[in-house]
């Protein structure tokens, strides 16, 4: 197949390029490097041995990705793309639906036209919102708590609605968990700009000493060591899922499938600094400080559906995920050179 992958320059969409180029298909990348950079082309070139197109554009621009599907002649699409830290969304809620809904809505329109109907999209076990206890089963209502969650409650009720008006297409909803870990070269990785959001960066920027220790948001919750647990997956692993999903579309006779990617297993914050410090060869340093508004006890997938219906599970231990995300951030202490 030929695939197009937007936002591939970024983290989970550069791992993916990857694994798609690995099962033999064509890729091209197409992304706006507002939180990304081109200069992670040349590497996964390097580590791919492919030539690996890159478009530079906003997908909100509907005659420039009108433009790409025509000229692109593409038989799926992995769709990446979007705004996706949480504080962010709340700070400035409406830059996060006009992005992450009219770039979505501009894509869709334009494969339309051109009969691109294989969709996997990239959505986030954030629909599920935080009431619904884990593990977190696929037909569960979804919700949100806040505006980067709601733009993947309503992304997913656009593309169903799109199918049922449409059912010659086939999409895939990939709902993730929390991707961590690098491509076992250490050549590419996370590289956040600014504060890292998410707990692996941070720990792994700590490590390489540009941060001065980890703050753990509260130590109280009903957990095994007091502090939150959430299902930790490697990039990699989710990477596959991706590529199982793409395979999948072609032979499933629904419009729309709907997919947990996780371990089912939680792993504490604690139990994460435990291990990066094994990975490391030192402790950490951390410090116990308040809860964090809107943040939950626990937070795991059942991964059951993937499992069997895409013959797919999530493989490398967490001691996978901090030894890669230390190769890389080592290899790289101040991440890709022009980011």
């Amino acid at each position: 197949m030929r695939v197009l992958i937007t936002g591939g320059a970024g983290y989970i969409g550069s791992h993916t390029v990857l694994h798609v180029l690995g099962a033999g298909h064509d890729v091209e990348v197409v992304d706006d490097l507002r939180n990304s950079t081109a200069s992670i082309m040349p590497r996964l070139e390097d580590l791919s041995g492919r030539s690996i197109p890159l478009h530079v554009l906003d997908l909100c621009d509907r005659d420039a990705t009108d433009r790409l599907i025509t000229e692109g002649n593409f038989d799926a699409v992995i769709h990446f793309a979007g705004l996706k830290a949480v504080g962010e969304s709340v700070a400035q809620p409406l830059d996060y639906y006009d992005n992450n809904l009219n770039s979505t809505i501009s894509l869709l329109r334009a494969m339309g036209r051109h009969g691109v109907r294989h969709l996997v999209f990239s959505s986030s076990a954030t629909v599920y919102g935080d009431t619904a206890l884990p593990p977190f089963q696929e037909k569960l209502p979804t919700s949100a708590t806040n505006p980067y969650g709601w733009t993947k409650v309503m992304i997913e009720q656009i593309l169903r609605d799109v199918a049922v008006a449409d059912p010659s297409w086939r999409i895939a909803l990939l709902r993730y968990f929390n991707p961590v870990g690098a491509h076992e070269s250490g050549q590419i990785g996370e590289d956040p700009q600014g504060t890292p959001n998410n707990l692996m960066p941070y720990l792994a920027q700590v490590a390489v000493g540009r941060r001065e220790r980890l703050a753990v948001y509260g130590n109280d919750y009903p957990t095994v060591d007091g502090t939150g647990m959430r299902d930790y997956i490697h990039v990699m692993d989710l990477a596959a899922g991706h590529v199982a999903a793409l395979q999948a579309l072609g032979r499933l006779e629904e419009s729309v499938h709907t997919w947990n990617l996780g371990t089912g297993k939680p792993t504490s914050v604690l139990q994460m600094v435990a291990a990066f410090s094994r990975a490391v060869g030192r402790d950490l340093p951390y410090e116990v400080v308040a809860r964090r508004p809107g943040d939950i006890a626990e937070s795991y997938a059942d991964p059951h559906l993937a499992n069997v219906e895409l013959n797919w599970r999530a493989r490398r231990s967490v001691d996978e995920m901090c030894a890669d995300t230390w190769r890389w951030q080592s290899l790289n202490p101040d991440g890709y050179p022009d980011a």
